[in-house]
């Protein structure tokens, strides 16, 4: 079965499931990265980058209850508890993100991570909106 699709936020990220990358912002001045990559005034300053789709598990609680605004996903009867953790990608950036374990035992500090889309919620028109996540485990 086909469905329509939509990125959370523009600019966030490209792809979907193993081909998603991140995109960050170097800043010119002295090559810092920062996640996401400046938008509207101050996005002269840098230039955008695709980031590793591989890392490792830094650190990850679990979110047992829905967030404040601007959270716009399931409430209610409706609200799963989900992981979030920060996934360390060598070299670049500590990224903070949903995680698609849903056993949350078999999460642990240093666990290879690789980069993927979930849906975060459907729309009334049927489309689901995707945001970025982290699975556990790395293929090439």
């Amino acid at each position: 079965m086909s469905y329509a699709t939509r990125p959370v936020v523009d600019g966030l990220f490209t792809g979907e499931g193993d081909r998603t990358r991140l995109i960050a912002g170097r800043r010119i001045t002295d090559g810092r990265l920062v996640f996401p990559c400046p938008v509207g005034g101050r996005a002269n300053e840098y230039t955008t980058v695709e980031l590793s789709r591989e890392g490792q598990l830094w650190s990850w609680t679990v979110q047992r209850f829905p967030p404040k605004e601007p959270y716009d996903g399931p409430s209610g009867e409706d609200f799963r508890p989900y992981a979030v953790g920060y996934v360390e990608l060598p070299g670049e950036i500590i990224i903070e993100s949903r995680l698609t374990e849903v056993n949350f035992e078999r999460l642990h500090i240093g666990m290879p991570m690789r980069l993927t889309t979930q849906a975060y919620r459907t729309d009334p028109d049927g489309t689901k909106v995707l945001t970025y996540a982290f699975r556990p485990g790395v293929t090439t």
